[in-house]
């Protein structure tokens, strides 16, 4: 329920081009890549995450299915699923299976890079959170408040974020000197990997709290109330600001994005601003014109008049009766779809008055086949 979004993994936006995705990738590959984090778990997990993240955004066809279905969509695909083979050879391509972090190497030589202030920003940054979330057909065109839980990382209440048990309290690390990095040189290439010892964050702590293992966070569960706007569409989302990871060692909070999933009505369908729905009538009604009372979306008694002679099929609009416009007092229309219905069954009196109808008319027993196109006009 918490997994994030791909397009947030990447750090890349939802229309972005192919080479922002594998830009996107490889920054992370080269950060997280097992053979650059022997033994780190989290720094594994990471690798994984944006592999995966990589191996759907990267394939047309997946990341079309993830863009309108979003996760439950690519279910048995075998991508998002946590294997990446497919990324991983890519990443080899990429970088020839050197393994060197380029962003380094380059602002080495150009006097470009990132310092270790701001790398260290990023890497306290909490990460966003995602949070599935369905809602009823009616919720979604009129809005609604909803309570929802979630787990997420926030300051350990033991050491309040230190990491240290007892008041210990961080030292400088003795390897990299508190800039996370080690570079190691070789001819003219400068090669910046992540401290081994103290896994970039540049500090170490010899009595770690036991209540959070040193990280300064601990998992907790939490409820909000999430306000879903009037017209809201399937597969949109909301953000909540700073909802989603705290951060580490005083980082920022990432944010928390509620992914809407709307259940479908049994009567009634939605296209944009309008909704649409078939109301039945019987051969009498559409011959002769009634009046009809129907029941909106809205539970509303709504005054419906069939004008004589109607076809079956035939759509009759009524004026601000669908959805509403975000920010806007505008609705859009209610089309309803006339249904002529044939009894199955008639009484003998109802056969002739019909036989009577017939031969009064003068029905055609030899019509002409016209085209399905035409019944829509």
């Amino acid at each position: 329920m918490a997994k994030r979004d791909y397009y947030e993994v990447l750090g890349v936006s939802k229309g972005a081009t192919k080479e922002e995705i594998k830009k996107g990738y490889r920054k992370l590959a080269v950060q997280y890549h097992p053979d650059r984090n022997p033994g780190n778990k989290e720094a594994e997990d990471k690798f994984k995450e944006a592999t995966e993240a990589y191996e759907v955004l990267s394939d047309d066809q997946k990341r079309q299915i993830y863009d309108q279905y979003g996760f439950a969509g690519l279910e048995g695909m075998g991508g998002g699923g946590g294997g990446y083979s497919h990324a991983y050879s890519d990443f080899q391509d990429i970088f020839g299976n050197a393994g060197f972090d380029f962003e380094s190497i380059f602002g080495s030589f150009f006097g470009g890079g990132r310092s270790s202030r701001s790398s260290g920003a990023a890497r306290n940054q909490g990460a966003n959170l995602r949070y599935d979330l369905e809602i009823s057909f009616k919720d979604a065109v009129y809005g609604t408040k909803t309570e929802i839980q979630f787990t997420h990382n926030e300051t350990c209440s033991v050491c309040h974020g230190t990491g240290g048990a007892d008041g210990a309290k961080k030292k400088t690390c003795a390897t990299c000197h508190g800039t996370g990095q080690i570079r190691r040189s070789s001819g003219f290439f400068s090669m910046a990997q992540t401290c081994p010892t103290c896994q970039g964050e540049g500090s170490t702590i010899d009595n770690p709290c036991r209540n959070c293992g040193g990280t300064g966070l601990e998992k907790k569960k939490r409820k909000i109330v999430v306000t879903i706007p009037p017209g809201i569409d399937d597969g949109k989302r909301i953000a909540i600001p700073q909802q989603g990871d705290a951060g580490r060692n005083g980082g920022p909070a990432g944010d928390l994005y509620i992914f809407i999933h709307v259940k479908p009505h049994p009567r009634f369908e939605r296209s944009g601003q309008d909704l649409y729905c078939a109301v039945p009538v019987s051969i009498t009604q559409a011959a002769l014109g009634a009046e009809i009372m129907i029941q909106s979306l809205d539970e509303k008694k709504i005054k419906i008049r069939i004008p004589a002679g109607i076809q079956h099929g035939k759509l009759l609009r009524v004026k601000e009766e669908g959805v509403p416009v975000n920010g806007t007092s505008r609705k859009g229309d209610l089309y309803i779809k006339i249904i002529v219905r044939v009894p199955q069954k008639l009484s003998s009196k109802a056969k002739q008055l019909l036989d009577e109808v017939s031969r009064i008319e003068g029905e055609n027993t030899s019509p002409e086949p016209i085209l399905l196109s035409e019944l829509e006009n």
